[in-house]
């Protein structure tokens, strides 16, 4: 019984001093948060996805691909953290030392409350230079004006009249420019034939290999090399969790296999801990 199985869990993790919380896109999918592959809309349905994902793409159009990114910044900025969410901030209080690896690019883990957590992808709202990599701050104005210059003002809030034609239909933006060398700012993620960023994946491997156990939640376990996370921590001896209502290839790694949604576990695995 699933009741079993989560007790089974909190006793794991109640004897552990070091916990990773491995975080794949089924945790954002309970949100609302269309998955990299969803059918398309607006603009978009013109084109591939994973064509639009390269730095040759946004080389050959930064507009285009600038824009894309945009529309699926803002669709973010209509969803809300999920009880998922919720219950891995919440662990970090339950646990000695929580680490938490994700690899969406999405902000809501912070945005639940979760402290610094690493994203091996990048994130959608860490955009950098293109050409010296430096940080870049993007105002809203990049979404709702695109024609005019940055400005201080507040973010519209989700789902306004501002912000509706972005989310919903999408349209070519031309990228800021970085205010250190006026190269192109580019989005903070991992695009395809791009390496993950070093610093991040060498912190999650370490992490890792040094955690009593590991967490893995909503993730296939196939895209690499993420998903030679929990293989290391399972080979470095750390007990491997496994929430996902879908088998995987991590199925037979996992000492307790919780196959249900994050928004459902999670909560109950946290009550467990509490009790």
């Amino acid at each position: 019984m699933e009741v079993d199985r989560i007790r089974d869990a909190a006793t794991i993790l109640r004897q552990a001093k070091r916990v990773v919380v491995f975080t794949g896109a089924g945790i954002s999918a309970e949100s609302g948060v269309p998955t990299f592959r969803d059918a398309l809309t607006g603009l978009w349905e013109r084109f591939d996805a994973q064509a639009l994902a390269t730095p040759q793409a946004f080389a050959d159009d930064p507009a285009l691909v600038w824009g894309w990114y945009e529309w699926r910044r803002t669709q973010l900025l209509r969803v809300r953290p999920n009880p998922g969410h919720d219950a891995v901030a919440a662990l970090a209080g339950l646990v000695p030392t929580l680490t938490v690896i994700t690899q969406n690019v999405d902000d809501l883990h912070e945005r639940a409350g979760s402290v610094d957590p690493l994203h091996l992808h990048g994130s959608l709202f860490a955009p950098r230079c293109s050409v010296c990599a430096a940080p870049a701050i993007v105002e809203s104005s990049t979404v709702t004006s695109p024609e005019s210059s940055p400005s201080s003002s507040p973010a519209p809030s989700p789902g306004s009249s501002s912000t509706a034609g972005v989310a919903d239909e999408g349209r070519r933006i031309t990228p800021p420019s970085c205010e250190r060398c006026g190269g192109a700012v580019r989005p903070g993620v991992v695009w395809f034939g791009e390496a993950l960023p070093e610093d991040a994946l060498e912190t999650a491997v370490l992490a890792a290999s040094e955690c009593d156990v590991l967490l893995t939640v909503g993730t296939s376990g196939l895209v690499y090399p993420a998903a030679e996370i929990p293989r290391v921590a399972a080979r470095f001896g750390a007990a491997v969790i496994q929430v996902n209502p879908q088998a995987t290839p991590l199925d037979t790694l996992a000492v307790v296999n919780l196959h249900q949604s994050a928004a459902q576990a999670l909560p109950a695995l946290v009550e467990a801990l509490q009790s």
